[in-house]
């Protein structure tokens, strides 16, 4: 770069990289690579939404499952996603389900924490004003108590989608499927040609697609807080 700190073939420049992008976008391949990598974090998320919101439900309710596995969760949340990729080739080879089982294993906890999260952060004055109204068991979860955690949840998905996202790419450098092009495994080529404006490029799309997903996540939250008069409106 312009400093010199590395030659140029290591570290190229702002222009040569901005130069790469510009070809990179213009080919059929890079969009193919977006679209098979999206279709799995797409996946990957979906479920984990499913099963993260399943079991978070299912601790917040039942006092003796929280006893059992609330803290295995938190130990699954922290446990870096890449000592997942090995257990997971082992179980499924080489295949889309290893890439998947590494995603869902990693944005499901955080998804399960910020439901419980929310559950428990509940007002008591709400829970006993939906009691008065005659809301029990499940018709107090379902009109009291989802709707109020639903500021934490999201917070929650935000988190899973970032865990997802990092999961995916570091399953898409170790699982390479020739017939199906992604984003992780053109970086990876990329690295192995030492073609670091290409593979430079292909961060910044990386950061650039993180980026937008992870404002979409905070026009939901945002709105879902300014409609509980939980943001100021002169801010």
């Amino acid at each position: 770069m312009w400093s010199h700190w590395k030659p140029e073939y290591v570290l190229p420049g702002p222009a040569k990289v901005v130069g790469e992008l510009g070809d990179l976008v213009t080919t059929g391949e890079f969009w193919r690579a977006v679209a098979n990598t999206m279709r799995r974090a797409v996946t990957g998320f979906a479920i984990a939404v499913v099963l993260g919101s399943l079991l978070g439900l299912a601790v917040a309710r039942v006092k003796s499952l929280r006893t059992a596995v609330g803290s295995l969760i938190t130990g699954l949340q922290t446990m870096p996603s890449i000592a997942w990729f090995p257990f997971a080739i082992l179980l499924f080879k080489l295949s889309e389900q290893a890439i998947l089982f590494v995603v869902v294993l990693g944005a499901a906890p955080s998804i399960a924490n910020g439901l419980i999260a929310g559950v428990d952060d509940v007002p008591p004055l709400l829970l006993r004003a939906g009691r008065t109204v005659g809301a029990k068991g499940l018709s107090l979860y379902r009109h009291v108590v989802l709707p109020a955690s639903l500021p934490t949840y999201v917070s929650g998905l935000k988190q899973g989608w970032a865990f997802a996202w990092r999961s995916l790419m570091a399953g898409e450098l170790l699982v390479i499927i020739a017939t199906k092009p992604a984003l992780g495994s053109k970086l990876q080529f990329a690295r192995e040609l030492s073609d670091a404006p290409l593979l430079l490029a292909l961060m910044l799309v990386i950061l650039v697609i993180g980026i937008l997903v992870d404002s979409v996540f905070g026009r939901v939250d945002r709105a879902i807080r300014h409609r509980r008069g939980l943001v100021d409106p002169a801010a």
